[in-house]
């Protein structure tokens, strides 16, 4: 369950919201829909743990400290970053894994055709190549790691955006797999991606309402 009570939030003295409250029940699905700089990332960004309200309560999962938030939620950005590590310690953290399981998120991520041309595969180095990656590999290596680490939370930042449409709509149809028994908040400025969700709202001035 994500809860906000009465959430303020300041950015350089201009109030992006105020005064915002939200419930999204435990295996909920929402959509939050709005045009670019109107604080849906900003939003999403605290639900995560990654930003601090100015003022009011964010409790995820019963966390409320950014730093518990954040173990409890997996997250895909619309930026996504890399780390000058492989590309299979990029989706697994360090974490220890099973082969079947890589390859099965590996499929679902539509990463298998790119990472099998590699001559070096999932032990492929990206350091200071990650900047040379597409938009869409990047985006893609990030939802595998919202996949590997399979949080009963996923917030999803225009996971698609990067992508073209018959990519995209792969890619979404394994999210929605993967996330078939799981809380899900996904911002996007697109509503037909949000088809089958419980709840869809509109971002603007601030405030939240039913679409």
């Amino acid at each position: 369950m994500i809860e906000l009570k009465n959430v303020s939030f300041e950015y350089e003295n201009t109030a992006i919201f105020e005064n915002l409250s939200l419930l999204v029940a435990e295996g909920e699905k929402i959509g939050i829909i709005g045009e670019s700089g109107c604080g849906k990332s900003t939003l999403l960004k605290l639900m995560a743990g990654l930003y601090v309200p100015s003022s009011g309560e964010i409790s995820v999962d019963g966390a409320s400290r950014p730093d518990e938030i954040i173990k409890k939620v997996s997250v895909v950005m619309q930026s996504p970053m890399l780390l000058p590590l492989s590309i299979i310690e990029n989706i697994t953290m360090g974490h220890e894994y099973e082969k079947e399981k890589i390859e099965k998120i590996i499929e679902s991520a539509n990463l298998k055709k790119w990472i099998d041309s590699l001559p070096e595969g999932l032990d492929t180095y990206l350091g200071d190549r990650a900047d040379e990656l597409s938009g869409g590999q990047a985006q893609r290596i990030a939802i595998a790691r919202a996949m590997f680490k399979d949080a009963k939370i996923l917030l999803l930042d225009e996971p698609t955006s990067a992508l073209d449409g018959e990519n995209a709509a792969s890619v979404l149809e394994a999210i929605s797999h993967f996330t078939h028994d799981k809380t899900v908040v996904h911002v996007t400025h697109r509503k037909e991606h949000l088809d089958g969700y419980d709840r869809i709202y509109l971002m603007k001035n601030g405030k939240l309402s039913e679409a």
